[in-house]
């Protein structure tokens, strides 16, 4: 699933090397956290918050798949 943000937030972001995603295990599931550049944190969030809920969209459903819960913090 880490792979999978990699990816899509590389994809939208002007500085592509800024992208870090840390994961942490929990007893809710997978936690992952992603730092951007400050001047991409907009671009990653979307209007209105739209395109960080598809990216907790898409990994809500691999994780369905994987019978496992994850959650996305942006930093």
């Amino acid at each position: 699933m880490k792979e999978l943000v990699e990816y899509i937030v590389k994809s939208i972001v002007t500085d592509p090397d800024k992208v870090s995603v840390t994961t942490e295990d929990s007893e809710e599931g997978l936690l992952l956290k992603l730092e951007v550049a400050p001047d991409d944190k907009g671009r990653v969030i979307g209007k209105q918050g739209r395109v960080a809920e598809a990216m907790r969209t898409l990994l809500r459903v691999k994780a369905a798949k994987e019978e496992t819960r994850v959650r996305l913090q942006i930093l």
